[in-house]
């Protein structure tokens, strides 16, 4: 028999205070209900909770937020000094048609057959939004466009980016490329945390290079909220995408939208979004770590049950004002059978305010349970079948 999922329901896991919501921060509530973009995902850093989720798995096409991989993998090969910033690059008759001056795009308009050197073409993506550098980037990593772009989506699905795929270096709409909303706070959050020094780029307010100065492409920096990354895109058919990352007082989000109508909808509609995020949450303390969240029963074991733990405090970023109870279930694969260490991965604690899951957290074992007594395997073994036909 093969083990299955056993959920136990923890009925209340914090008593939160509900206070009277005055009318002005009542009708912020209401006027955020009424959300213009056709895919979003928010999250808060810290404690990883989910603010909004809204078509967050449906795909559309990235158009340049797609140059956010190219880098992750620019980046990575940097750290595994697979390249080096000094590396130099040259410019190929098709990185300069395609993303260079000829094309009517944005560039940073590299001359045809130079040569340019990476950290040079890493700013041009970033600050510029350089097709022509995303492109002279691939072929110098790997020989063709195309075999970076392959690159390119095998790299998501190393991150967990399950749904998106990569046709090309820039996200021009020659080739077909798709990801999602989910997606793409997954990769921010990646840049974000594994390359600090590369991540302050994207808050940089100008570059110039050949003596040609160019301001920082994304759009939200303008906001004066906080936004210190990543990028925004545009798709014909599909609207405004935007990427971005803030940080206030402590407090650090990850957003992604899709689906927008215009240029100023993308912008009012992040300034919305996140400025509600800032201000109308704060952050609880649900356990503590190590202390026991709840129990799961063990088969063959000396022991009939084992105490559940998580190795970080479980905490959660909810509404300051009028909240919702919040409610938990535990799942694992039943039945867990003995022996049983300490530190296994048991199951998952997942956390809902209302119907909504808002975090998911790891589980382990707090204690060894050893195999038990040939009566007690027996016993369990009996009790297994009883339930399994049930």
């Amino acid at each position: 028999m093969r083990p299955r999922p056993f959920t136990s329901s923890l009925s209340v896991l914090m008593a939160l205070c509900v206070w009277a919501m005055p009318p002005a921060s009542l009708a912020a509530e209401q006027k955020l209900s009424d959300l213009k973009a056709k895919q979003i995902y928010l999250v808060e850093a810290k404690t990883g909770t989910v603010l909004l989720a809204q078509n967050e798995n449906q795909a559309f096409p990235p158009a340049s937020l797609a140059k956010l991989m190219t880098m992750d993998l620019v980046f990575e090969a940097i750290r595994k000094g697979e390249v080096s910033p000094a590396t130099a690059f040259p410019v190929s008759e098709f990185a300069w048609r395609t993303g260079g001056a000829p094309s009517g795009t944005t560039t940073m308009f590299a001359a045809l057959k130079s040569e340019v050197p990476l950290d040079d073409l890493i700013r041009g993506v970033v600050i510029q939004n350089a097709n022509d550098a995303c492109i002279i980037i691939a072929e110098g990593m790997a020989v063709t466009e195309a075999q970076f772009a392959e690159r390119m989506t095998a790299r998501a699905r190393d991150l967990g980016m399950m749904r998106s795929s990569f046709a090309n270096a820039t996200g021009l709409p020659e080739q077909v490329s798709v990801t999602t909303a989910h997606d793409l706070v997954i990769l921010a959050r990646h840049i974000y945390t594994n390359y600090p020094d590369y991540y302050r780029l994207y808050s940089a307010p100008d570059f110039t290079w050949n003596k040609i100065f160019q301001r920082n492409k994304n759009p939200l920096l303008q906001l004066g909220i906080g936004v210190d990354g990543l990028g925004a895109g545009f798709a014909e058919g599909h609207g405004f995408a935007v990427v971005a990352s803030v940080e206030r007082d402590g407090t650090r989000l990850f957003l992604a939208m899709g689906g927008l109508a215009s240029e100023k909808e993308r912008l009012e509609e992040s300034r919305r979004v996140l400025e509600w995020a800032l201000s109308s949450f704060e952050t609880k303390l649900i356990f503590k770590p190590d202390e026991t969240i709840g129990e799961a029963a063990v088969y063959g074991g000396n022991a009939s049950h084992v105490a559940l733990i998580a190795a970080e405090p479980v905490d959660v970023y909810v509404p300051s004002r009028n909240p919702e109870r919040l409610t938990g279930r535990i799942v694992y694969d039943w039945p867990l059978r003995a022996p049983v260490r300490k530190g296994q991965p048991v199951g998952t604690l997942r956390l809902f305010e209302g119907e909504r899951q808002i975090k998911e957290v790891p589980l382990q074992a707090a204690a060894d349970v050893a195999e038990g007594t040939l009566v007690s395997k027996a016993t369990d073994a009996l009790f297994e079948l009883l339930f399994f036909w049930i």
